[in-house]
C-alpha cells in the first residue's frame, strides 16, 4: 500500500532556537505548523548545556534532530547562525517552502525577511517577550504562554496503547475542539473541511483514530460535540465550525 498523499502537500520546516525558549513550547509549535502542510524537517539548535540538560527528552519524544553547536568563544552564540544557514539551504534545495521558527529572538527578523523575499512563508512561534521587529517580519505570529503547557497535559482520556477498554464508550477529546478552533481562525468563512480536519489531526498525532475513542469515523465523532456545528455541502462533503457563542 502506498503512503504517498493523493494531493501534494506543502513541506514545512520547524526550526527551534533551544537556547531562547523552553521545551514546553514544542507541542504548541507542532500543532501550529501542521496546519500549513506536512512537517518534513524538525530540528532543535543549541549548545551542549542546553540540549543535554534541558531539551534532550523533549527532542527525542517529538522526533526532532538535535543540532549541537559548540561555543568557540565565551558569549558567542553559534546556534543562531546554524539555524539561519539550514533554513536558507532547505529553501534553496526545495526541501521546504514553509517555515515555522520557534524563537523570541529579534535577531531572526532578517532571516524572516530573506526567506519571504524568496517566496517562502514564515511563521514565528514565540513568547510574549517577542519584539515587534520579529513579529512584523513574519507572515504570521503565534504567541505561546506557559499556561498553554498546563492545558496541553490535561488528561484527554486517550487510551493507552495495547490496553483496550471495555465497554468501549464514545469519548470527546478536547484536542479536536482546539484543532477546529485553530483551523477555523485561518479560514475566511470560519469553517473547516472535514477532510482537511482529518489530515491535520493525523499530522499532529500519527496514531490518531476515532475508533480508539469509540467512534466509527471522524464524522460520527464530531456529531457528539455540543460545541461544534456540522454542515453538509454539495456532493456529500461536510464542513465543521464552532457553535455560535464559542468563537
Amino acid at each position: 500500500m502506498s503512503l504517498a498523499p493523493s494531493v501534494v502537500e506543502a513541506r514545512v520546516a520547524v526550526l527551534v532556537d533551544c537556547d531562547n525558549t523552553t521545551p514546553e513550547i514544542l507541542d504548541y509549535a507542532l500543532k501550529v505548523s501542521s496546519q500549513f502542510g506536512r512537517v518534513v524537517l524538525r530540528r532543535g539548535y543549541g549548545n551542549h548545556s542546553t540540549l543535554a540538560r534541558t531539551w534532550q527528552e523533549a527532542l527525542v519524544e517529538k522526533a526532532f534532530t538535535p543540532c549541537l553547536q559548540f561555543q568557540y568563544a565565551p558569549g558567542k552564540n553559534t546556534s543562531d547562525i546554524a539555524l539561519a544557514l539550514d533554513a536558507l539551504e532547505a529553501m534553496f534545495d526545495g526541501r521546504a517552502e514553509k517555515f515555522c521558527i520557534v524563537t523570541s529572538d529579534s535577531d531572526f527578523a532578517y532571516l524572516c525577511r530573506k526567506l519571504r523575499e524568496r517566496g517562502a512563508s514564515v511563521a514565528i512561534v514565540g513568547e510574549s517577550k517577542t519584539p515587534n521587529a520579529l513579529r512584523n517580519a513574519s507572515d504570521q505570529f503565534f504567541e505561546w504562554y506557559p499556561e498553554q503547557a498546563k492545558l496541553e497535559h490535561i488528561e484527554d482520556n486517550k487510551p493507552s496503547p495495547g490496553r483496550p477498554e471495555a465497554p468501549l464508550v464514545k469519548r470527546r477529546p478536547r484536542f479536536v475542539i482546539e484543532a477546529v478552533s485553530l483551523l477555523a481562525s485561518a479560514s475566511s468563512g470560519g469553517q473547516v473541511d472535514l477532510g482537511g480536519l482529518g489530515q491535520y489531526l493525523k499530522r499532529t498525532d500519527p496514531s490518531f483514530t476515532p475508533a480508539a475513542y469509540g467512534h466509527s469515523g471522524l464524522l460520527d465523532m464530531l456529531r457528539t460535540y455540543d460545541l461544534l456545528v456540522l454542515t453538509k455541502a454539495e456532493k456529500g462533503h461536510h464542513t465543521v465550525e464552532l457553535a455560535p457563542g464559542t468563537r
